[in-house]
């Protein structure tokens, strides 16, 4: 198997872990190649890194018409945890020698395709705030250090939804359009799936700490839909508005500014992996 290998070069494990992925691809009969180097045809690319060097290789994926092979080397490894690609550089690296894909949905914003949330609100500000040098040198610190100075800034805004068959006006803090049951590093939504060819929409409302802090209670606990001051929506597709242009992330990284339109692709991207599920149904859940 000869692959197009991409290696975060910002993230700090990427720069420390690079030479070890290109050896265990090859120990394991892969043949790592350069982009500028490649000359001739690749039966896959490998992606070493975060969710949001995955999700800028996903489009080149699909166009190629070769799958992903993910070796997680990010802060949260949403995607990774997701499919039950194993976090083990080793192990990762095995299931890509085994040449076992699924099929899985990927989502587009602005033109820009991601494998688990966009975001518009505080966790776009969050990742703003975000040095990468910081990052590269705490971790997960770093980004509970950026939450706790977001905080200070968090104003709630209007949003305007239309969705499949449907319209809806918010006042929110926080929206996020997932494509995945695993998303922000610990949020996990039991009826949703990566390949069931929806898109979920979570607006929260909770203004000040109190009802914040209920709200991440029932996310933590899985109970995020039933969560007072969380309002969810299902669609294959979202547009949304706001009065004043908004910042939008999609899985970290910066993808433009409302108006938005979100869209679903179902099974549009082929990985490496092994399990499988698929659920859902459509409309307004609150």
């Amino acid at each position: 198997m000869r692959v197009l290998l991409f290696v975060n070069p910002r993230s700090r494990r990427g720069r420390r872990l690079g030479a070890a992925v290109r050896l265990q691809l090859t120990r394991n009969g892969i043949e790592p190649v350069a982009e500028s180097t490649a000359g001739g045809p690749i039966d896959a690319i490998v992606v070493a890194g975060g969710d949001g060097t995955v999700a800028r290789y996903i489009s080149r994926a699909i166009d190629l018409d070769v799958p992903i092979g993910i070796v997680p080397l990010g802060t949260f490894n949403d995607l990774a945890r997701t499919l039950a690609i194993p976090l083990d550089l080793d192990e990762a690296c095995a299931l890509i020698a085994s040449g076992k894909t699924r099929r899985i949905d990927v989502a587009r914003v602005n033109g820009l395709y991601y494998a688990t949330e966009a975001s518009v609100g505080i966790s776009s500000r969050i990742a703003r705030l975000q040095k990468s040098g910081d990052k590269q040198r705490f971790g997960f610190v770093a980004v509970a250090l950026s939450v706790l100075r977001a905080v200070r800034f968090v104003r709630p805004f209007r949003a305007e939804i239309t969705y499949d068959g449907g319209c809806a006006s918010v006042k929110t803090i926080q929206l996020t359009v997932a494509n995945s049951q695993s998303f922000g590093g610990f949020i996990t939504v039991n009826d949703a799936a990566i390949d069931d060819g929806w898109l979920d929409l979570y607006a929260v409302d909770a203004v000040g700490l109190w009802p914040a802090i209920r709200v991440l209670a029932a996310i933590v606990t899985r109970q995020g839909r039933s969560a007072e001051g969380v309002r969810t929506f299902r669609s294959t597709a979202f547009s949304v508005s706001t009065r004043r242009r908004h910042r939008i992330t999609a899985d970290g990284e910066p993808a433009g500014t409302t108006p938005a339109r979100f869209e679903i692709l179902p099974a549009a991207l082929r990985v490496f992996a092994t399990e499988q599920n698929r659920f859902g149904s459509p409309g307004e859940r609150t």
